[in-house]
């Protein structure tokens, strides 16, 4: 749940164009639609990192509540 909160504002931001489909207020002469772009791929970096190690342990924390191994076989994650 809190991973798809967290993904949400990456998905819906770029996608409700009337938001940034305008040109002013300008950031060093650049027009609002481009720096707003670019401040969406840090936005949506920002969120995809934590939704990612939030959804990596909670699948660890499965598998051992299942009984299985933390990491699948051929991952690397285990020890010889």
């Amino acid at each position: 749940m809190l991973v798809g909160v967290l993904l949400a504002p990456a998905v819906v931001l770029p996608l409700w164009v009337s938001l940034y489909d305008r040109e002013d207020p300008t950031l060093a002469g650049i027009p609002f639609f481009y720096w707003f772009q670019i401040l969406l791929i840090f936005v949506a970096v920002g969120l995809t990192v934590p939704a990612y190690l939030l959804s990596r342990d909670a699948e660890r924390a499965d598998r051992v509540r299942h009984g299985l191994p933390s990491e699948p076989a051929g991952t690397g994650g285990e020890e010889d």
